[in-house]
């Protein structure tokens, strides 16, 4: 049942994101021994996930100016190569939005294309970043840890969570909303799907 609901958590029809976008990779699952960086992605244990967040700019009350995660976005993915993040982008983010990444030669000048590009190699403390901590840490915390094939519907379950975190009542209104338009699908076709990716 809660797959079912995390399924109708995506609505098929959201917007882009845009304006000023930052987006990065990040590795989920359990430590492997000897292992850094993206080559532990190799192990059945470990999945690629693709993420992108809005940047919200606002002036406090003191005046002082501000910055503040808006919505996000994630997605598993097999590689960090520059068409897979082509793609991501092109399903995730408006055509003409800043991009801000780091050095990965994977966001190459063919990738953000369609993108006004700020590349800062060594990006950190960035509200991507914050992110990945908050669902790792959700990820960990409450689920003990997720399956790989099932990890997309987790995800989609955060970016739910999180773009809806400062009004929980309207989530829930929507969540039925989004429920109740979309098709049902049999457990077996909906296990075929999730560990097709």
């Amino acid at each position: 049942m809660l797959h079912r609901l995390r399924r109708a958590m995506v609505n098929e029809t959201r917007s882009r994101l845009g304006g000023f976008v930052e987006a990065d990779e990040t590795i989920i699952g359990g430590p492997v021994k000897g292992k850094r960086g993206r080559a532990v992605t190799d192990f059945a244990t470990k999945t690629l996930v693709f993420g992108a967040v809005e940047v919200i700019s606002y002036t406090d009350k003191n005046g002082t100016y501000r910055e503040r995660a808006g919505r996000i976005r994630l997605a598993t993915t097999l590689n960090a190569d520059e068409k897979s993040i082509e793609q991501f982008l092109e399903q995730n983010v408006e055509k003409g939005s800043s991009v801000k990444t780091d050095g990965w030669r994977g966001y190459s000048n063919t990738a953000l294309s369609k993108y006004k590009h700020d590349k800062t190699p060594g990006m950190r403390a960035s509200h991507i970043h914050r992110a990945f901590g908050n669902l790792k840490t959700w990820l960990n915390g409450t689920h003990h840890g997720v399956d790989p094939k099932y990890l997309q519907s987790y995800l989609d379950e955060f970016v739910f969570r999180f773009n809806r975190r400062k009004t929980p009542m309207a989530a829930f209104q929507t969540l039925l909303g989004l429920a109740g338009a979309r098709n049902s699908i049999p457990y077996d076709k909906f296990i075929l799907q999730e560990s097709k990716g």
